[in-house]
């Protein structure tokens, strides 16, 4: 088996195909009842970064293949940004515990300390073999969420739309597929600039709270196959952003939508705008992705107010996530002395 440095840009169709495959059955092992992946701006995917970000990345492959044939059995890429490196591991379920995972950890571990970066973090599914994994490394637990699936199927959709109007006055709902127009630009980045004051995970994604990032965020979802869709509460005297809601149809699956944020800033907290912003964005999903069949989102534990309108909307508890931390000198040694 042969590791190497890998360039998404520049890899053959048969490489991306061999991955894809690769992640499917990783899925089939770990999340059975997620979609598969589908073969659609998966270069995309792994090779477009925010400005200032980089993602690099290796494969391991048979090496008993003809030139111009390839089978990627794992994958590992690193995203260098601000002061962290964040990981990620893919290796089949039928090579696990030989080594290769470690192989592929410390290849990027060795890359962020020539970097000069001080930590690295990695988010791991709860119930999968990723825990254990991390731990006998030297990760250390940082921030759990839970994940939660809403079956579009099953949802009531005419208390949803109680919900949906269920607003207090002096509040107004807007929707914005593809982002928020550039005169909402600045008031959408202050409400996502204290709701990260707020928080305490380990920004493996951060936010974007500020215009330009904004932007830049923007640009580089719609690149990687990633939807957006935006709906925004306003405060009519003011006209600030009282809250907000992101989701994301991926081109990779888009049967299961990803819901980013849901913000409620701290001031406008109390009159119905997070049950009914997210209420309000099912209705705009329904009409505008057809196939769409799941939304799934995540939340801290201690967050029981939006579990709780999650909960009211239809949404089902799925399973843990958590992120994990290392610090790179320390994870460096200790694959020396391994």
């Amino acid at each position: 088996m042969r590791v190497r440095e890998w360039d998404p840009r520049s890899a053959s169709t048969a490489e991306v195909n061999s991955l894809v495959e690769t992640v499917n059955a990783v899925l089939a092992a770990d999340l059975p009842d997620d979609p598969p992946w589908r073969d659609v701006q998966v270069r995309e995917y792994l090779a477009e970064t925010m400005p200032g970000e980089r993602r690099i990345t290796w494969v391991a492959e048979d090496d008993r293949l003809p030139e111009g044939q390839s089978q990627i059995f794992a994958h590992v890429n690193i995203l260098l940004l601000g002061d962290i490196g964040v990981l990620e591991v893919v290796v089949r379920p039928g090579l696990r515990r030989r080594g290769l995972g470690r192989q592929l950890v410390a290849m990027a571990a060795r890359r962020a300390y020539l970097e000069g970066f001080s930590s690295i973090g990695v988010e791991a599914i709860g119930g999968t073999s990723a825990i254990p994994f991390y731990e006998s490394l030297g990760f250390e637990r940082e921030y759990v969420e839970t994940r939660s699936v809403l079956n579009l199927e099953s949802v009531d959709w005419l208390a949803l739309g109680g919900m949906a109007s269920g607003i207090s006055p002096g509040y107004r709902i807007e929707y914005y597929p593809g982002g928020p127009p550039d005169r909402l630009l600045s008031a959408y980045a202050q409400a996502k600039a204290e709701a990260q004051r707020d928080d305490d995970d380990l920004d493996l994604a951060p936010r974007s709270s500020d215009p330009q990032r904004l932007r830049d965020s923007l640009e580089t979802l719609h690149k990687r196959g990633l939807k957006p869709y935006i709906v925004l509460a306003i405060h009519e005297s003011t006209g600030a952003v009282a809250g907000l809601t992101e989701v994301v149809v991926p081109a990779q699956h888009p049967e299961r939508a990803d819901q980013y944020d849901t913000i409620v800033v701290r001031e406008h907290r109390g009159y119905g705008i997070d049950r009914a912003i997210k209420a309000r964005m099912l209705f705009e999903l329904r009409a505008a992705e057809p196939t769409l069949r799941q939304v799934q989102t995540w939340n801290a534990q201690h967050n029981e107010s939006m579990l709780k309108v999650n909960a009211e909307l239809g949404y089902q508890s799925d399973r843990d996530w958590y992120e994990y931390i290392a610090d790179v000198t320390q994870l460096v040694q200790r694959f020396e002395m391994i």
